[in-house]
């Protein structure tokens, strides 16, 4: 398993890609350091020149691409490397990984290049962890690993717009035949099958994690968000038995105070109380952990929590104009260490703690705390171009800002590199 540090180092200079590449395929997982130049030296020319051959034998493209991979995967292993302390570099070359004409169930929510955003600088920045590289995400690969089994996002929208994600990244490397996408429990679980390899990529809507009056896939939008705290089965049962599960739960909490349910909707004799928004937040993770605690298979089933994505509602909080939003936005946020008034740390707190506590239990959950990398990237939502449900009104078109999503994220973005964290623990467990 990786073990995270927060330890940075910072070069004076960039040196080139390739040589800094050629550099940390040496250093990483030696013991002698770089202390004799001469050495160090003769060694990155040794590893430049096999890089070279490597790239001059054409008939070697697949086995070359997964050694690439492999390096990469190991150097996480040897390494003491935090994945999510980094920087996003400019990558037209690499990226983005699927183009979003290609992908075949793309949603119309995050579509943002066919309902008519023309800057697309958005899609061509790769995440580029401090000490080490993200292992090149690989849709065979990753196939080969799901053989046989399931991989499951539960949770919300955002976690939804990873499900895609995750999906329009194998997409492309397979034939209409060997693909299919059912839906099923009244919506609420669509599952996209490789019918080739017997694997399943799954979405299990469930914004709150426990039973809710806003479970319904479709018709959620209530005016009163009531939570049946100690209920959790309804959901469960389509995802316990999953060979891994990816959760979250955020966006939905944010509101001072919570309906609580104790009983069943429509009980006569059920109790509902107003609490305090991060009480019912932590009394809801308890249930879903003891949850897993109980019923889930230790010998089987990898578990990941993502960590709360940012929103971009407040442009004065990056020095911008009072009022706006990311409506306009065409660059990320350039401060290191940035962090928006929409990220709630008390509830990342919450999650920790449950996360520890059942460690301490014998059950591994990995955070993939995605939150800071992503709140660099004001740039990368919606905003005006994406499928409006319901026409827009005359007062609406003449503010843009009024409706722009700075929520959601636009596809190809921001979650392939999500993606790439959990395709990375997926490998490196």
């Amino acid at each position: 398993m990786m073990q995270m540090h927060l330890a940075l180092r910072k070069s004076n200079k960039e040196t080139k890609m390739t040589i800094a590449k050629a550099h940390q395929i040496v250093v990483i997982g030696s013991t002698w350091g770089i202390k004799n130049t001469f050495h160090s030296f003769v060694a990155i020319l040794a590893t430049l020149l096999v890089i070279t051959t490597i790239y001059l034998t054409q008939d070697r493209g697949e086995e070359k691409l997964s050694q690439k991979i492999n390096v990469a995967i190991e150097s996480l292993s040897s390494s003491k490397c935090d994945l999510f302390s980094g920087k996003w570099v400019f990558d037209n070359e690499s990226y983005p990984l699927y183009k979003e004409k290609q992908c075949s169930f793309m949603s119309d929510q995050l579509a943002c290049e066919k309902f008519g955003r023309k800057d697309l600088s958005y899609q061509n920045w790769r995440w580029k962890p401090h000490q080490c590289d993200l292992p090149r995400f690989n849709a065979t690969k990753l196939l080969e690993k799901l053989r046989n089994k399931r991989l499951v996002f539960v949770g919300d929208s955002l976690n939804r717009g990873q499900w895609v994600s995750m999906v329009c990244l194998v997409d492309s490397i397979l034939p209409s035949s060997l693909k299919s996408m059912q839906s099923i429990a009244n919506g609420s679980l669509n599952i996209f099958k490789v019918k080739e390899y017997n694997a399943t990529i799954e979405n299990y809507w469930s914004p709150l994690l426990v039973e809710s009056n806003s479970d319904d896939p479709v018709n959620h939008r209530v005016p009163e968000r009531t939570v049946r705290i100690k209920a959790i089965e309804k959901h469960a049962r389509y995802w316990t038995n999953a060979d891994y599960i990816v959760f979250n739960t955020y966006l939905w909490w944010r509101r001072p105070l919570m309906n609580v349910l104790w009983g069943s909707f429509g009980d006569t004799n059920a109790v509902y109380k107003r609490v305090e928004m991060l009480r019912v937040y932590e009394m809801a993770m308890r249930t879903w952990s003891d949850w897993l605690e109980v019923h889930v298979d230790r010998n089987k089933t990898n578990l990941f929590f993502v960590s709360m994505s940012p929103t971009h509602e407040r442009a004065e909080e990056w020095g911008a104009t009072k009022g706006d939003n990311c409506y306009k936005e065409t660059d990320m946020i350039a401060k290191e260490g940035y962090w928006g008034k929409g990220s709630d740390p008390k509830m990342m707190q919450v999650v920790e703690k449950v996360i520890d506590d059942l460690k301490t239990r014998g059950l591994n959950v990995q955070m993939l705390n995605i939150t800071q990398l992503s709140e660099y990237r004001k740039e990368g939502h919606p905003s005006i171009y994406r499928k409006q449900w319901e026409p827009l009104t005359q007062e609406q078109i003449s503010n843009p800002n009024g409706y722009a999503d700075c929520i959601h994220w636009c596809l190809p973005g921001v979650p392939d590199v999500w993606n790439e964290l959990l395709y990375a623990y997926i490998f490196n467990q």
